[in-house]
């Protein structure tokens, strides 16, 4: 689909709400209180890539669908295409990256690292290392603590073209139908509810299972849902869906949605938390998706935005590995200490260079 500015910008926001919630980790922000947890919500960033992610890629086979009659039937986006972009635009700036953290702490101790062996190596490549049993203890590695969202990225991407074929093939028959196209968006939504059930109430499964694809489902379905909202002309407006997020994230911000961890402890907690974040996350996309060209798509797509937001994956790769040298090298503070404004900026300062000459010398050019 051609490129909307605002959509680029929004990448923007979701990355700098991941460095800024991991700068209040590294600080100690992290506490029970409401300003900590408002602080460890700014993971939130999190769902606003996969909404993207399921707007964006989805919508060429709504499109499709859309487009299918009698006299030109329903013609599939391409899977080898699809599966050719995706690899090419993740694979090389991320090796890259997993390649450097492990030279970088290979000669530097930054608290216990046990993904740091061959295999380790190997599963951090592979993206595989979240389907483990105690994973924090088998395959986390220093620097590379937030790639568990990259590798559930990714499962989305190979279940993509799965759904496609039974929502648009096996549901619809080849046929636009767009009711029949979001009940089974809501049945998707759903079997997240169900699986974090599951995870929940039996013991068979690894604890990395609350970190696979099915967990997050639903934020991907937001993205999906405005899809056919997009193609159906439905419009959205920032003026009420910016407040309505607002409201979510304050609602999110207590302790409904669990302590300031990536995995809340009670089913309850959990559930909240996966419905307010594909809310949040839905609403922050939803008038860029939709068509709204009003104050908040020209904020996005202004270039400062753009710009930030055509680096924002290669911001989330490296700063971390940043942020950690920032810490100890440049502020000189141990973990748990400092200000949270101060290593964000320096962060940030440091982060946008790197992440620049990365997106540059990693991209496929066509």
């Amino acid at each position: 689909m051609t490129r909307v500015d605002s959509l680029t910008g929004v990448r923007a926001v979701a990355a700098l709400l991941v460095v800024l919630t991991h700068a209040a980790f590294t600080t100690g922000k992290y506490t029970q209180t409401y300003v900590g947890l408002m602080y460890s919500r700014a993971e939130i960033g999190v769902p606003i890539f996969f909404v993207l992610s399921g707007f964006l890629l989805f919508t060429p086979w709504v499109k499709a669908l859309a487009r299918a009659d009698a006299e030109k039937p329903y013609d599939a986006p391409s899977v080898r295409r699809y599966a050719w972009h995706r690899v090419r635009r993740i694979m090389p700036a991320y090796v890259v990256t997993v390649l450097a953290a492990y030279a970088l702490y290979h000669f530097r101790t930054a608290g216990p690292n046990p993904g740091h062996t061959w295999l380790g190596l190997l599963r951090n490549l592979t993206l595989t290392q979240i389907y483990t049993d105690n994973y924090l203890f088998s395959w986390l590695h220093q620097g590379l603590t937030q790639m568990w969202s990259l590798a559930v990225e990714v499962a989305f991407y190979v279940a993509l073209p799965v759904l496609a074929y039974l929502l648009m093939v096996v549901l619809c028959r080849r046929q636009w139908r767009p009711g029949r196209l979001l009940g089974a968006l809501g049945v998707l939504a759903a079997s997240s509810l169900a699986w974090l059930t599951l995870v929940h109430t039996t013991d068979f499964l690894p604890d990395g299972a609350r970190l696979w694809l099915p967990t997050y489902l639903i934020w991907f379905v937001g993205g999906m849902l405005l899809s056919v909202l997009s193609v159906m002309g439905v419009r959205a407006y920032g003026f009420l869906c910016i407040p309505l997020a607002l409201v979510c994230y304050l609602i999110a911000s207590t302790p409904i949605a669990g302590a300031p961890t990536t995995s809340p402890a009670t089913l309850g907690e959990s559930l909240w938390k996966a419905v307010l974040y594909a809310s949040i996350a839905t609403l922050v996309v939803a008038p860029l998706g939709l068509g709204n060209r009003g104050w908040y798509a020209r904020l996005l797509g202004s270039r400062p935005m753009v710009f930030l937001g055509e680096i924002s994956y290669e911001i989330f790769l490296v700063h971390l590995v940043i942020m950690e040298l920032v810490m100890v090298e440049v502020m000189h503070q141990h973990i748990w200490t400092g200000s949270t404004f101060a290593l964000f900026t320096l962060t940030m300062l440091f982060t946008v260079p790197a992440s620049w000459l990365l997106h540059r010398f990693t991209r496929v050019r066509n």
